[in-house]
């Protein structure tokens, strides 16, 4: 496989990784870390909290040990990273899905940070083997594992500055979920006062303007009344009723007279031809 291939094939996070070891003037160095990583001479990595912890095979019976670090970000970088995260569902959901979106790194320079070292002088190493020279053939093979485990789980990265991906995904769901119990009540809960929207209660059914009389029409209600569309008033049943009559059609009756003097009345007044 090429290395145009290997680089079309990675992730874009990773290949940002790599890139900052591409840049490091010694080729020949390059080669052979690369040759390492690829030919399995990399026996172990684990991390302990932020740091890389490694275990390379050298031309020495006993394997070099390496670490490797970022500076981490403190809980307090991590809290407003975290935060702002959070308010962009399209992170939420792509992280989640174990992928890494395009512009992360905006969540990070609004807070003043960098996800991605900017010089390899940023990356702190450490090697056992003789190698005056940092990186070693033996830093650069775990800079290209890690490489490649970033392209299969972008948390990796994270992790190097101080998040594992469960905190992450953890404290994610957690604000996720209060700014959705925020939104709800701000559709659906807000209450409604008087003094909010000023309401008069003893002037609100009142308007003393005049009305335009091409534009009114007045007219009686209907055969069909409110009271028929709510039905018969559920009332006990009694036993003794009157003229065939249960307490609820007396009562029924009753409204029914009401209803039609008041829509009576309501007429007349409108028309200003007098009754009560």
């Amino acid at each position: 496989m090429t290395n145009y291939t290997l680089q079309a094939s990675r992730e874009w996070w990773s290949q940002r990784w790599l890139d900052l070891l591409d840049s490091y003037r010694f080729k020949k160095r390059l080669e052979r870390a690369r040759t390492y990583a690829r030919q399995g001479n990399v026996l172990s990595i684990e991390f302990k909290g932020a740091k890389v912890l490694a275990k390379v095979q050298g031309s020495e019976v006993e394997p070099y040990k390496v670490s490797l670090s970022l500076d981490p970000f403190s809980d307090e970088e991590w809290g407003y990273v975290i935060e702002t995260m959070s308010k962009k569902a399209v992170f939420a959901a792509k992280l989640l899905a174990g992928e890494m979106p395009q512009n992360i790194e905006d969540v990070f320079t609004s807070n003043g940070l960098s996800l991605f070292p900017f010089t390899l002088s940023d990356v702190h190493s450490k090697c056992s083997c003789p190698d005056k020279v940092n990186p070693c053939k033996h830093v650069g093979a775990i800079y290209y594992q890690l490489g490649d485990r970033f392209s299969e789980d972008p948390f990796v990265l994270f992790q190097l500055r101080g998040r594992t991906k469960e905190q992450i995904i953890s404290d994610l769901r957690q604000l996720r979920s209060v700014h959705n119990d925020k939104t709800q009540i701000t559709d659906h809960q807000q209450p409604i006062t008087n003094t909010q929207h000023n309401v008069n209660i003893d002037s609100f059914w009142q308007y003393n303007e005049p009305l335009e009389s091409s534009l009114v029409v007045i007219a009686p209600s209907g055969s069909e009344t409110v009271l028929d569309v709510l039905g018969s008033i559920p009332l006990a049943k009694e036993e003794e009723n009157v003229g065939n009559l249960t307490s609820a059609d007396v009562v029924m009756k009753y409204l029914d007279t009401v209803y039609k003097d008041v829509s009576q009345n309501a007429v007349l007044a409108a028309m200003n031809l007098g009754g009560s």
